[in-house]
């Protein structure tokens, strides 16, 4: 992150998963939700999308079948830090997990149009950081995506 001027720049690999309506149980299933640890929930993370066989609590990333078709499973994304997505992301029920799992991961700033209020909310409380960024026009795009680069530019008057 570096600050020229009056513009904000917030650089690091993006991740972009292009679905609406990613809820809670989708960022992380209930199954997980038994520790009461507030750590070590990087493995469970989008566990339907990024393995293909059943998980349970316990068992590392390392012991499963990952998706190699899954972005976060893929180099660079599996670094990612920033994970841009679409409208109403962690929208369903109020579980701190969700962004536990995030967090974890490495995922420092969440971009999407829309965001679920508890999990917006949430985010906050747990350090990562959520954009509301309007969806791009020809005009202006806010968000430029280049070779799993991101550059947000954001200007103060």
């Amino acid at each position: 992150m570096n600050i020229e001027g009056n513009e904000l720049i917030i650089g690091g690999v993006v991740a972009s998963i292009d679905r609406d309506n990613i809820d809670t149980d989708q960022i992380i299933p209930t199954e997980y939700l038994k520790s009461i640890k507030k750590f070590g929930f990087e493995d469970y993370l989008f566990d339907g999308w990024r393995y293909l066989d059943e998980g349970k609590l316990g068992i590392s990333k390392n012991d499963r079948e990952q998706n190699p078709d899954f972005i976060l499973n893929q180099a660079p994304y599996d670094k990612a830090t920033i994970l841009l997505t679409r409208d109403n992301f962690g929208c369903g029920s109020s579980r701190e997990h969700a962004v536990w799992a995030l967090r974890d991961f490495g995922i420092k700033i969440v971009i999407a149009s829309s965001f679920g209020d508890i999990f917006y909310n949430n985010c906050f409380k747990n350090g990562v950081l959520p954009i509301k960024l309007p969806p791009p026009t020809s005009v202006a795009p806010p968000v430029v995506v280049s070779s799993g680069q991101l550059l947000i530019s954001m200007r103060h008057p």
